[in-house]
């Protein structure tokens, strides 16, 4: 059965985490993309700022977290993914920085994860192509700092999840990492194998694919069974808005600037069965707070549209 999830971002809070789980329950989602990233900022990483949440101790992030977890519990809510503050790695970043993200934040994040019953944590590989001439030589230090979690993610039966991204060049959109599904297909399949299980997988984000050309149809039919969770939202093909499905258009006859039916069409293709997950927390600070249950009504009524489509 498919279900329908979105992130806690805009939603959840840690003073009162059973409000915004209840709102969820109340919109019509049985599942959330909790977001572990806001606890570990990007734009305070990019300046390479970092703060004192994740020295925390196991036990006591656990103990923050155990009102989140019974407030989801009580509303009807599985976290059914998170996501790994990003960046993992910052070029020309201080190494301490570095070793940090690598050897704290990311094993932690894991156990949390793995606290919450959550299975897929959500990571973005290392934009380092141009900085290393190759994409390849980008992928095998990617591809190090996985093998660093893999006994973690394995003991704790989580799979990693690379995401599709893009980079920056200027004022360009280009490709950055594992926006070739071949190539990820063949690097999860070799890495699974090597460890004897399903320690990584592959988070498709439909904005990002929209924002460099990818068609959906291909890549989500190329991963197949390796597509573990989604990240599902819109944008006018060059801003990364994570807006609500169906938003934009290319012209005055309504032609979605998102290739929606090929996207129905690859999950059709490979029996997707996981959770249609929404990352469109932006919406909610667009619209008046008063607003904010009818617009997640209505992303969750997206959400059982496309499962719809893909079922029949």
């Amino acid at each position: 059965m498919i279900e329908i999830g979105v992130q806690t971002k805009n939603i959840v809070n840690d003073d009162y985490p059973e409000k915004g789980f209840a709102m969820l329950g109340r919109a019509g989602f049985t599942c959330a993309d909790f977001s572990l990233n806001g606890y570990l900022s990007n734009t305070s990483l990019y300046r390479f700022e970092l703060n004192s949440f994740f020295d925390q101790s196991v036990t006591e992030l656990e103990s923050f977290f155990a009102p989140h977890k019974k407030a989801a519990g009580s509303a009807g809510i599985r976290i059914n993914q998170m996501h790994m503050p990003y960046p993992s790695y910052i070029p020309n970043a201080p190494k301490s920085v570095n070793d940090y993200l690598m050897h704290t934040v990311a094993p932690k994040s894991l156990k949390i994860c793995a606290f919450f019953g959550c299975r897929h944590i959500v990571m973005h590989g290392f934009k380092l192509a141009r900085l290393l001439g190759r994409e390849e030589l980008e992928w095998r230090e990617t591809e190090k700092f996985i093998e660093e979690l893999a006994p973690f993610a394995k003991e704790l039966g989580i799979t990693i999840c690379m995401e599709n991204v893009y980079s920056g060049v200027g004022s360009h959109i280009i490709e950055g990492p594992c926006c070739d599904a071949r190539l990820a297909a063949e690097r999860i399949d070799r890495m699974n194998e090597r460890f004897g299980a399903e320690i990584i997988g592959f988070c498709f984000d439909t904005g990002h694919a929209n924002l460099i050309g990818i068609d959906m149809e291909d890549f989500i039919t190329t991963l197949g069974k390796r597509l573990k969770a989604l990240h599902i939202h819109d944008n006018d093909g060059i801003g990364d808005l994570h807006q609500i499905p169906f938003t934009f258009t290319r012209n005055r006859e309504n032609v979605s600037t998102t290739d929606w039916d090929g996207f129905i069409r690859g999950l059709r293709k490979i029996s997707f069965d996981g959770v249609l997950s929404f990352e469109t927390a932006p919406v909610l600070t667009a619209f008046p707070g008063v607003m904010k249950q009818d617009v997640l009504r209505f992303i969750a009524q997206i959400g059982s549209y496309f499962a719809g489509e893909i079922a029949s």
